[in-house]
């Protein structure tokens, strides 16, 4: 398994997403994987943390359909980057890619770019 880190892209503005949560965009990576391309879009969602006010897995799902389709897509165009499988991912906290950390919580779900549309892969 090798990734190539692309780069800390941070958006000039908030990115809204369905929930109403914040997020920002903490790296691209872009990773080989059984013979396919991986496009892994890792966001930073400090809601999704335990808490009173968390923004639950059903809230977030809907976040990261529309992260794929709002964000994946024009960054894979602008940047000429082709993949099969688009990992978007969800964290409360900064974490390593690959690093574990039993106190962050985590959301992933994959894509597969058809049509300029964002299919579902689940994982």
């Amino acid at each position: 398994m090798s990734a190539l880190f692309l780069g800390v892209v941070k958006p000039a503005l908030a990115i809204d997403v369905p929930s109403g949560q914040a997020i920002d965009l903490q790296e691209v990576l872009v990773e080989e994987l059984g013979g396919e391309t991986w496009l892994r879009f890792r966001f930073i969602a400090p809601q999704i943390a335990t808490g009173p006010d968390t923004i639950a897995y059903d809230l977030a799902a809907p976040d990261m359909e529309h992260l794929c389709a709002a964000v994946a897509l024009p960054y894979m165009t602008e940047h000429a980057l082709a993949g099969q499988v688009i990992v978007v991912s969800l964290a409360d906290r900064p974490v390593e890619f690959g690093a574990a950390d039993p106190d962050a919580t985590q959301y992933f779900e994959a894509f597969r770019a058809q049509n300029d549309t964002c299919i579902w892969e689940g994982l």
